[in-house]
């Protein structure tokens, strides 16, 4: 029963009920097929980075990294999406239906049916790519393509690094089939004789890629630059791994398994939450095979016998592939290969922290809202590191979802806490995939001294909120900030997002609302009732905007201009997006732009206005979620953390935060125009989900650029 209501939990928790009672008065009849399937369009989404990858005015170097987050990204997705859908399809069978994925048995073959040709996509593009760098006079060389002075240095490199890193499992002599990692991959051998005088034998051989560089870089001639890759080194140097065997005929293939990686958290608060996460980080290891991705060219008996031994059959997402595989580490190509490199933008300070000596005094005159990677976060760095070192400071409560691997926000934590200041952090154990991390931050903070707050069962804390406490006097100051994305210095120069910095008292006192709800033992959902500035998940974030956006629908009944502007990561809540539909029916705006998944069809004959839909995907990943309501033209404005999925807005603790200022009202509706105005990285999201690129307009409008433009147009003013 627990993997059962496991599965069920994603959509229904007893406190959730309740609130979808009071919250949801007038039920929402959501008719059957007006979505697309969540999976499908994610897929739709992927094959956008594909497109990053294979469009050659992108630099040599991006698209090979583009290659590396399509590959990552599918790791990802099958090993938490396709395992979900597997555990329907084993577990709940048609009770599946109270989900989008109506039929989750069809979607999964939909799924190993797209992948397979997303593959063959994959692999014409990687082939260009070859040819591209040859054109550079870089080299990507087997192990059949070495000189003899590459031979030599390869041999003495597999000796000196590879051969004490390695341990071949000779399988076939194994009573129990060894656990194959996932994250990793492996080379797969045939030992055979040329005379065929023994019998072959099969071998494993682990790619010791945690350890070691995945690229090594050979001698090579003068203006050429040779790369080999560690498998290739591996398979150049078998004869010597298996000298004492006798064998003098080998063949070795790549392979790799991709395994269920949901933490099957259970409920049991006898239990903590620490040992929970960390008993479910072992058992992700060991969890059940989701894909076999292996080289098509393997040998045949070979195959089947791991298909045999690992309890595969063809309905387990088997991938045949080419040559090469893991190619997330080909995010880390080597760049001193490259001749000219294009590098980030540079990010700016804002011009209100240029010359000022107080990031805090600032604040105090004024809201200020910080657009990264264009503005710098070292202007958060900076207001954590003043707040640790004035004496007037009292404390600091903060939210910590992902952070930096070496962290420069825990560091000015840690040094408030050295001087004297009372310090919160919000931890969240359960951000997929940086648990470990996560655990061991837990560990270095309350060694410090830090105060360190573990979250809510059933419920993710995925808020990004600060609060400072200051004292001058008998007056107490409170200044703080609500943000779309994670406090980490390192994903700041690269992800979209804003920032808003405020001393607002409505703003304010909502942020020590959450933090005293997350602080207290019983974790009472009444306390988040005292918010009346923020929209806050799970209480009324739902309800907040449904007004709003009933609110459009009744002045477009009435003839009056009526517009929605929307900016979020995902969007497949059947609720939001009904109402979406309603909204179109009757004739509002809706303009759109949603980077991943959209569940929302965009066009429908019986609607006055079809909805615009766009996705970006370009050199920074856009990721910030922002609301525009035209409200009679006294437009309200919104950034928010959450996206329109069922887990934001009904499962985790997430705030938005009303943009009042009426200038940084403006900037942000500035933004939001150029990026539904973009032209070159924008992608139309129709029923098809077909992703054209969009090409509207005489001037070519690249939304990140512009953006560039206009803020640093508004900064030398």
């Amino acid at each position: 029963m627990r993997l059962q209501n496991s599965v069920l939990n994603e959509n229904m928790t007893t406190p959730d009920l309740i609130l979808q009672k009071r919250l949801n008065k007038k039920k929402l009849i959501v008719p059957k097929k007006k979505m697309i399937a969540r999976d499908i369009s994610w897929l739709s989404f992927n094959a956008r980075v594909l497109q990053e990858a294979a469009d050659p005015t992108v630099p040599l170097l991006e698209r090979i990294r583009f290659l590396g987050i399509f590959s990552n990204n599918l790791d990802e997705f099958f090993r938490v999406r396709v395992a979900t859908l597997k555990r329907m399809v084993v577990v709940v069978g048609k009770a599946a239906k109270m989900h989008l994925e109506e039929n989750p048995e069809k979607i999964l073959e939909e799924i190993q049916a797209n992948v397979i040709e997303q593959q063959r996509e994959f692999d014409r593009i990687w082939k260009d790519i070859v040819e591209e760098l040859q054109t550079q006079q870089i080299f990507l060389r087997s192990e059949k393509q070495l000189n003899r002075e590459q031979q030599k240095f390869v041999l003495n490199y597999f000796n000196e690094e590879v051969r004490t890193n390695i341990i071949p499992l000779m399988i076939e002599s194994i009573q129990q089939f060894p656990i194959l990692r996932d994250k990793s991959i492996y080379l797969a051998v045939v030992l055979a004789r040329q005379d065929n005088s023994v019998r072959q034998k099969f071998a494993l051989i682990e790619i010791p890629t945690s350890i070691l560089p995945r690229f090594i870089i050979l001698p090579a001639k003068e203006g050429e630059h040779d790369i080999i890759l560690l498998e290739d080194v591996i398979r150049f140097c078998l004869p010597h791994v298996f000298s004492y065997f006798g064998y003098d005929k080998f063949s070795a293939h790549i392979i790799k398994v991709t395994r269920d990686a949901e933490l099957d958290i259970d409920n049991d608060i006898s239990t903590s939450l620490i040992h929970q996460i960390e008993k479910g980080l072992k058992d992700r290891r060991k969890g059940k095979p989701v894909r076999f991705v292996y080289d098509k060219d393997i040998d045949p008996l070979l195959l089947e016998y791991l298909m045999r031994r690992q309890g595969l059959s063809s309905r387990d997402n088997l991938i045949p592939g080419a040559r090469i595989h893991n190619f997330k580490d080909f995010m880390d190509f080597p760049e001193s290969v490259f001749n000219h490199q294009r590098l980030h933008r540079k990010n700016v300070i804002h011009p209100l922290f240029l010359n000022a000596p107080s990031v805090m005094h600032v604040i105090q005159q004024q809201d200020v809202m910080l657009h990264f990677p264009y503005h710098s976060f070292d202007t958060i760095i900076d207001l954590l590191r003043e707040a640790a070192i004035d004496p007037n400071v009292s404390s600091i409560k903060i939210t910590a979802y992902r952070l930096a691997k070496n962290s420069k926000i825990v560091n000015a934590l840690i040094n408030a806490v050295r001087n004297g200041k009372q310090v919160t952090v919000v931890l969240e154990l359960r951000a997929r995939f940086d648990e470990a991390a996560n655990l061991a931050w837990k560990a270095r903070l309350e060694e410090e001294g830090v105060k360190v707050l573990l979250g809510i069962p059933n419920m993710k804390i995925h808020a990004k909120l600060c609060v400072i406490k200051k004292r001058i006097g008998t007056k107490t100051i409170q200044c703080g900030f609500v943000s779309t994305g994670n406090l980490n210095e390192k994903t700041a120069r690269v992800y979209g997002d804003h920032c808003l910095l405020t001393t607002n008292r409505g703003v304010i006192a909502d942020i020590n609302r959450i933090f005293t709800y997350l602080e207290s033992p019983r974790h009472d959902i009444k306390i988040l009732e005292g918010c009346k500035t923020l929209p806050v998940s799970p209480l009324n974030m739902r309800s907040h905007f449904l007004k709003l956006i009933d609110k459009e629908i009744k002045n477009a009944k009435h003839k009056k201009a009526a517009g929605i502007i929307i900016k979020m990561n995902s969007l497949s809540d059947d609720i939001m997006i009904t109402k979406l539909y309603e909204a179109a029916k009757e004739g509002v705006n809706i303009q759109m732009v949603i980077r991943g998944i959209c569940c929302a069809y965009t066009e429908n004959k019986k609607w006055k206005k079809n909805i615009a839909a766009v996705s970006i995907v370009d050199e920074y990943l856009e990721h910030a979620r922002v609301f525009i309501f035209h409200n009679g033209g006294q437009e309200k404005v919104f950034i928010a953390s959450c996206d329109w999925m069922v887990r934001n807005l009904d499962h985790r603790i997430e705030a938005a935060v009303p943009v009042t200022d009426k200038a940084i009202k403006q900037e942000l509706i500035d933004i939001m125009h150029i990026q539904l105005s973009g032209n070159v990285k924008a992608r139309i999201l129709d029923n098809e989900q077909a992703n054209k690129y969009k090409r509207e307009g005489d001037k070519k409008i690249r939304t990140q650029v512009e953006i560039f433009r206009y803020l640093n147009e508004k900064q030398y003013k």
